[in-house]
């Protein structure tokens, strides 16, 4: 399971590169649905600021 943390600056780059579009913009930070994320770690590894870890 991957979280964005609060160090999300709302590029989009994540949400961009996800194979299974479940990342989406919320009301401060990107979000990601856990129910259609595959755990690939793409949105991890696009991440410019790093604001994204596997849980």
């Amino acid at each position: 399971m991957y979280i964005i943390t609060d160090k999300c600056i709302s590029c989009g780059v994540c949400a961009d590169e996800c194979p299974v579009e479940c990342i989406s913009e919320g009301d401060s930070i990107y979000e990601i649905n856990q129910d259609e994320c595959i755990s690939c770690g793409t949105c991890q590894s696009s991440c410019p600021n790093d604001a994204i870890y596997e849980q």
